[in-house]
């Protein structure tokens, strides 16, 4: 008698696609803090302030007015036509109406691009360290992701170290400035070597802009704000880092034609789009007056010198980073494994934090310490290092 093997199976194009380390770190946190222990926490990829008032208050304004209802997928017009203003004023970016979508948070609008571009067997150059979920998203899409060591590209030349790592199946290249984890911020003339390697090997850019506000050295490049790169490049920003508007779930991509439809379908058969009262608080976001912005980032200089300060003290080597809101210092001092270091840390010091290894192989020996906490939460972290290395 033969044993019929059961058909219930997930599909196969997620047996590679794991959890986010980053969400089980979380998770060990609240761990300890419910057994009473008070811990440091730098692991996380939250501002430190509170959504604006304005912005709340757009959002409860929509929902006395009723605006509850179905919206377009793509995103109502008033939001559609203020992100044209935004990107023409803000990121040198022309575009229409018709070639911005509404997404729910840069996530769906990374997830909807590389879904757009990539086919089962295609390659995408990454550079590394890269946010984690990069390699799951290239990956769901039947794709390989391609590593690029960003320290090598910028020492040995951008475009060369691309042709190195490039195959005949590569189709795209995942860009991002300013990097998370490292707070790398390509300059423009990187992004002019990008762009021409795209340019000559006919390869779509997916550019990620989640800290476009958040450059304290050199100045933010949209990728796509250059010569023939806007046809060719799929941009993906977020109302998350800069208006602290984490759980909102707003974001928004801008593309031209053949991508945009694709985009549009994928949101369409996903979510039907942003929630509605959301998309109003979005628009009232992208009123903020760039001063407030500038204020805020000065309030993030003022917490990144501290904190790279406190690290080097220790003899955690840190450069400053360019951008975003982490620092990823070498702590080869504490562990040459970067997960041991990070829970020795947890468990020694109670300083919370994120291996560099889940951000790729190129992270290995580094640890994530986010910033964007209160100055007493650092200085509190610089004083239980200093204890830690006594």
């Amino acid at each position: 008698m033969t044993t019929r093997q059961s058909g219930i199976r997930l599909a196969k194009r997620l047996d590679e696609v794991g959890f986010s380390d980053i969400v089980q770190i979380r998770n060990k946190v609240m761990g300890l803090r419910a057994e009473g222990l008070q811990v440091h926490s730098l692991h996380g990829g939250e501002p430190f302030f509170e959504t604006p008032e304005a912005i709340k208050y757009a959002a409860v304004k929509a929902l006395v007015e009723n605006q509850t209802h179905y919206a377009p997928s793509s995103g109502v017009l008033p939001l559609r036509q203020a992100l044209v203003t935004k990107l023409a004023a803000k990121n040198g970016i022309q575009a229409t109406p018709d070639e911005v979508i509404a997404t729910v948070g840069g996530s769906q609008a990374l997830y909807a691009a590389f879904q757009s571009v990539l086919d089962p067997g295609d390659d995408a150059l990454v550079f590394s360290p890269y946010w984690t979920p990069i390699g799951d998203l290239v990956t769901g899409a039947q794709a390989r992701p391609l590593m690029v060591a960003t320290v090598t590209a910028r020492r040995n030349g951008i475009r060369n170290t691309l042709e190195q790592f490039s195959t005949p199946q590569t189709r795209a290249i995942y860009y991002n400035t300013p990097q998370n984890p490292s707070g790398t911020v390509f300059t423009r003339a990187e992004a002019e070597e990008v762009a021409a390697f795209a340019i000559e090997r006919d390869l779509v850019v997916i550019a990620d802009e989640a800290y476009e506000d958040l450059v304290y050295d050199g100045e933010h490049v949209s990728i796509a704000s250059l010569p023939g790169m806007a046809e060719r490049t799929i941009t993906c920003f977020t109302f998350s880092k800069t208006y602290a508007m984490t759980g909102w779930r707003a974001g928004y991509a801008v593309a031209q034609e053949p991508f945009m439809t694709a985009l549009r379908k994928i949101v369409l058969y996903s979510t039907n789009g942003v929630t509605t009262p959301v998309q109003y608080a979005m628009i009232e976001a992208l009123k903020t007056p760039e001063s407030e912005i500038a204020s805020l980032r000065e309030q993030y200089r003022q917490r990144r010198d501290l904190l790279v300060a406190g690290l080097n003290e220790v003899g955690l080597e840190c450069p400053a980073p360019a951008g975003a809101f982490y620092a990823f210092p070498n702590v080869e001092k504490i562990h040459k494994n970067s997960r041991t270091a990070a829970q020795t840390l947890l468990e020694k010091a109670h300083i919370a934090t994120i291996p560099g290894s889940v951000f790729g192989a190129q992270g290995e020996g580094h640890l994530r310490f986010g910033y964007a906490i209160t100055i007493n939460e650092i200085e509190a972290c610089v004083e239980a290092l200093r204890t830690f290395f006594a």
